[in-house]
């Protein structure tokens, strides 16, 4: 067990911002830590980082209270913060140095992670030349150029087209088989389940919801079934009083309470002689699930 945050509270001019909450990171893996805006997301990263004090509770990396002296982290923080006027490769030697790395180990890790990000190009360029999604990357290497062992993203996926966010997807997989501890905080649900085995879910600064997520989805009953066909089946659905929640190109998503009149619209389809390419009894989404538990 290498992260564990025990019974920490944070309270900002009389205002709670994090409210006794408790979880750890036993193997090196992806944490997600959800919450909707001002839910203490923020609060919650800075202080198990150091960079700011907590009221009560324990926060122990390694066995050890947390300093920023003995947690060898990066950072990747949700407000972006590169210097427009300054070359990119100043910026990232700048960064590497504060880091504690030397001038040659600083040039080999600029050179590994320029070459996998596919930002080489831009090195001698100042920032503002740069595209978001570009900028996004070079932010990106300032939280990884020094090898750290503990790896926190918020929002890393923010302004990246779908080839870099690809690109970034590969290096945090690389970055876990390589035995990084990861926490990481999106808005995008789908790329939380992606990587997440554990999440907490904040809201208010409490604790909602935590643990495994393969086994909190298990918890819930079945809402959607998925049906692929070849021709429109409207008339057959309104039959079984099941509601479409989307079609495409005779797509349907429908919703149901219970999957009996599922398997009830599946034998009506067949028997009638449709041909159903695919069915599939889903599970709530993450999103579903974040939006029941804070959706108020």
């Amino acid at each position: 067990m290498s992260l564990v945050l025990k019974n920490v509270s944070k309270t900002f001019v009389g205002k709670v911002a994090v409210d006794n909450i408790s979880f750890s990171i036993e193997k090196p893996g992806v944490f997600g830590l959800l919450g909707t805006n001002g839910a203490g997301k923020t609060t919650t990263i800075r202080m198990l980082l150091g960079i700011i004090k907590k009221d009560s509770g324990d926060i122990t990396w390694k066995g050890k209270a947390v300093d920023r002296k003995n947690v060898n982290f990066g950072y990747l923080p949700e407000e972006r913060g590169v210097y427009p006027k300054t070359k990119i490769i100043d910026q990232l030697m700048y960064f590497a140095k504060l880091k504690g790395m030397k001038k040659e180990e600083a040039l080999l890790s600029i050179n590994k992670w320029s070459k996998e990000l596919k930002v080489e190009e831009y090195l001698q360029m100042p920032a503002e030349k740069l595209s978001k999604g570009n900028q996004q990357k070079i932010q990106f290497m300032t939280a990884i150029i020094h090898n750290p062992e503990l790896v926190v993203l918020d929002e890393p996926f923010s302004g990246l087209d779908p080839v870099n966010t690809d690109i970034l997807k590969n290096i945090i997989i690389n970055l876990v088989k390589n035995g990084k501890y990861v926490i990481m905080s999106a808005h995008q649900m789908s790329t939380i389940e992606e990587f997440c085995s554990d999440i907490l879910i904040l809201n208010k600064g409490k604790t909602v919801l935590q643990g495994n997520l393969k086994q909190i989805k298990e918890a819930y009953p079945a809402n959607r079934v998925d049906i692929d066909v070849k021709q429109n089946i409207d008339s057959y659905i309104k039959e079984f009083d099941l509601e479409v929640e989307n079609v495409t190109n005779n797509n349907y998503i429908i919703k149901i309470s219970e999957e009996e009149k599922a398997h009830q619209l599946l034998n009506k389809l067949i028997s009638t002689g449709i041909k159903v390419d695919k069915f599939e009894i889903k599970k709530p989404t993450l999103n579903d699930i974040f939006i029941e538990k804070v959706g108020e």
